[in-house]
């Protein structure tokens, strides 16, 4: 007889991921849709994918096993949206129907009925690819499916993978079942809602307006241009004052939305300052540092709040608002919380994660192993070197060889010469960082690296940064307030003495998004920039995501020799084999 595995669907209209979790309750595997696809954020497709399911089912879990296919969504809320659909609310003419005028999420009417309609969609569709290929794999039907709270799935995913054994968990994003914010007691394991807003309101949603009047796509999920082009940005009172005409923030720290008449108000006059659509990025700065300071000074007053219930010095922040590493690496000084956790997948993809552990947990009532450990990002799909076995077998071979034990050393020589390496081994990483196992890496000392990178393979605006990635013990001698930070989750403060030396990985404000590097979190990646440091004097490398601007990271081996051959990179490791051109 087998065991019961649970199962994770991520299902959301926007990044739909997978997780497999076993009936031991260690994660098996967990990965976003769009990596598969290759489809950027993988915008209305289901997570269960017909092409997909059935190797899963066979690499990690057994024909014997039952399955438990747990959704990102809770129950009351899909329950909600069947009523309404039952109304003819997510009708074609009735989403029309709905007008273009903003409400106090920030967002038109109809853009919003049309937002929630996919959602309903995809709660209609979940687990069928699963159940279609669960025939086909093993022959049977062994299925159920539970329905998880959003903002659960978060909290869960944040506190069961956390370092902590007590911590006060705040989730906040754009939209959960019937609010944008939750509060969580996380405590002996168990996880204890607090407090839940209720509202249209959303700081998610907030940052989405400030992004589309920068000139960028909330739906491609473009806020993380904002927070780059926020450094080139001059503090600008009055856009600052026009925005904080959307909100006001009480006394005792709650922050309330305006009514709609003066949203609309606001919004027409902050449209007067949007960047159009011809004019360069750089033109939009000083809109996006306003924005930046808007949503840390929001952010700000609500954790202050919560630091207030004395619940915990440890806080756990997840949801897609956990993605604004410039806030993140800013919590601890402008709050009395002595640590910060963040998971490496906080936003939407993340939840598949969430509502398998929360699955297994209902049914055996015991803590996740790996609460109050290191939990790896590495959980995605191993890559595969059979194409390159096959070429090499058929005497494809220019510059494409096995170093075998010296490639680290190798590959750092490389770098230290200044070629720019593409870096794919092992297991993919879960969330939007690349953190050693699918990266580009570079030199962080030339001063024209990151020109070349933006301009040569990653083909995007040239003011954003990269970051770096540094082994743990030189941290402080790098950076002001160190802070570990395992998942690139959180920008810190280069210390100026040394910011001159590795000018390809500080931003224009003087930070660095920074991963931290240890031979027990990653041992070969470790490895790399330990043999960089032997040979340069530096600990740290350049490293960003393995893909060109407008494509998820890479997901095959065939993906990256299609990079080699189409952009500036020198070289890419797949595996074992190091191709040159």
């Amino acid at each position: 007889m087998g065991e019961r595995v649970y199962i994770g669907l991520a299902t959301t209209f926007h990044d739909p991921a997978i997780a497999i979790v076993g009936g031991d309750g260690r994660i098996r595997f967990a990965e976003a849709t769009e990596r598969y696809l290759q489809y950027k954020r993988g915008a209305n497709c289901e997570p269960d994918t017909l092409m997909r399911m059935d190797g899963l089912l066979k690499d990690h879990c057994a024909p014997d096993d039952d399955i438990v296919a747990a959704t990102s969504w809770g129950l009351r809320f899909t329950g909600l949206i069947e009523k309404m659909a039952a109304r003819g609310h997510f009708s074609l003419d009735s989403i029309i129907e709905a007008g273009p005028g903003l409400n106090r999420s920030l967002v038109p009417e109809t853009a919003e009925r049309a937002l929630i309609s996919l959602l309903y969609g995809k709660q209609r569709t979940a687990g069928l690819g699963l159940l279609t290929n669960l025939h086909k794999a093993f022959g049977h039907t062994r299925l159920s499916l539970r329905r998880c709270q959003h903002h659960l799935c978060h909290a869960a995913l944040g506190c069961w993978t956390s370092p902590f054994d007590e911590a006060v968990c705040v989730v906040a994003d754009g939209m959960g079942e019937f609010g944008s914010m939750a509060v969580y007691r996380y405590r002996d394991g168990r996880i204890d809602e607090l407090e839940h807003h209720n509202g249209r309101e959303s700081l998610g949603y907030l940052y989405g307006l400030i992004t589309e009047l920068c000139g960028f796509d909330r739906e491609r999920g473009e806020e993380w241009k904002v927070m780059g082009l926020a450094a080139y940005g001059r503090p600008d009172d009055q856009l600052l004052d026009l925005i904080r005409r959307l909100y006001r923030i009480e006394d005792d720290g709650q922050v309330r939305f305006a009514d709609e008449a003066t949203i609309r108000d606001a919004v027409a006059a902050l449209r007067a300052h949007a960047r159009p659509p011809e004019a360069p990025p750089l033109d939009a700065a000083d809109l996006a540092l306003a924005g930046q300071r808007a949503f840390a000074e929001i952010m700000t007053a609500l954790l202050r709040r919560v630091e207030a219930l004395g619940i915990a010095r440890n806080l756990v922040l997840s949801g897609g608002c956990a993605l604004n590493s410039s806030f993140n690496g800013e919590v601890l000084a402008r709050t009395g919380f002595e640590r910060l956790y963040v998971p490496s997948a906080p936003a939407d993809d993340g939840n598949a994660l969430g509502a398998a552990l929360l699955a297994w947990h209902e049914d055996t009532g015991r803590v996740p192993p790996m609460a109050g450990g290191f939990t790896s990002p590495y959980l995605g799909t191993d890559i595969a070197t059979a194409a390159l076995d096959r070429a090499v077998a058929m005497g494809w071979t220019p510059r494409v060889r096995r170093p075998g034990g010296d490639l680290h050393r190798e590959v750092a020589a490389m770098l230290a010469a200044g070629k720019l390496i593409g870096w794919a081994r092992g297991r993919a990483e879960f969330g939007p960082r690349a953190l050693g196992n699918r990266s580009i890496l570079a030199d962080p000392r030339p001063a024209d690296a990151k020109d070349r990178i933006n301009h040569r393979v990653k083909r995007r605006e040239p003011y954003r940064p990269f970051a770096p990635a540094i082994l743990h013990e030189h941290g402080p001698a790098y950076f002001e307030d160190y802070q570990a930070a395992p998942y690139m989750e959180r920008t810190l403060r280069f210390r100026p003495a040394v910011a001159g030396q590795v000018p390809a990985v500080v931003h224009e404000d003087g930070t660095g998004r920074l991963q931290t590097v240890t031979a027990e979190w990653y041992p070969d990646f470790h490895r790399l920039v330990g043999a960089f440091h032997d040979l340069t004097g530096v600990p740290l490398v350049l490293n960003t995501s393995f893909n060109i601007m407008g494509k998820p990271i890479l997901h095959g081996a065939e993906d990256a020799l299609a990079m080699l051959y189409t952009t500036g990179l020198d070289a890419v490791v797949v595996g074992d084999y190091l191709i040159e051109k």
